[in-house]
């Protein structure tokens, strides 16, 4: 009976990432033009080739980020804890800057029949050409890599799988010509600027508690 009870208990924690479809449901309201939409594409944009074998590890981002956050769940509880919080406040600043100034980045006209051509063309169809700046596909995949990093738990070869992962999902964002280069800079730099703030806040409250503690053996 002990068992059958600790064991649900042990699981409930996973139900934080049902924030991710209450985030998927929101980013529908900004998936659209405003009335002015901005182009941020450089030389360096313009000299990337557009490459359609990138749309494998372009389309499954969003797995790559439930599987990286599931193993931080048993592996570093609080890189889980910290990941889900540093998705939800980057994914809703992206939501306010997108709401306020929109970007678009040129797609290429997808030829062939192919498995690859198909999924462009299907990711191109259910994803508008907007919401490019900050990137999500970008922050998200640094925020996994940048955990496994400084996480206790890491390890040669979760640090090369993560990172490598990471790394070719950020590059997809630029040869399927979904994102543009000051996309991927801006994800980084947010992902940055709120580890940081959250990385400040939890150790204050720890300092806090740590006070208390002393008054009350006081």
């Amino acid at each position: 009976m002990r068992i059958g009870l600790k064991e649900p208990k042990r699981w409930l924690p996973l139900g934080l990432m049902l924030i991710f479809p209450l985030l998927g449901y929101m980013y529908h309201f900004v998936d659209h033009p405003t009335r002015h939409v901005h182009s941020l594409v450089t030389s360096f944009d313009r000299a990337t080739p557009f490459i359609k074998y990138f749309a494998l590890p372009y389309g499954v981002w969003i797995f790559y980020i439930y599987v990286c956050l599931i193993y931080f769940y048993f592996k570093d509880r609080k890189a889980y804890y910290r990941s889900i919080a540093l998705y939800t406040v980057c994914a809703l600043t992206c939501y306010a800057i997108y709401s306020v100034f929109q970007t678009t980045v040129p797609r290429p006209a997808v030829t062939g029949d192919d498995a690859f051509a198909r999924l462009v063309t299907y990711i191109y169809h259910r994803d508008e050409p907007y919401n490019c700046f900050p990137s999500i596909h970008c922050f998200s995949s640094y925020m996994v890599m940048r955990m496994i990093f400084t996480s206790p738990a890491r390890g040669r070869w979760n640090r090369v799988l993560i990172g490598t992962m990471s790394v070719t999902i950020i590059c997809s964002t630029l040869f399927m010509k979904q994102h543009v280069i000051l996309d991927a800079v801006s994800a980084f730099a947010l992902v940055e600027i709120y580890r940081l703030l959250l990385l400040k806040t939890a150790s204050w409250f720890g300092q806090q508690n740590a006070v208390r503690r002393q008054q009350m053996q006081a």
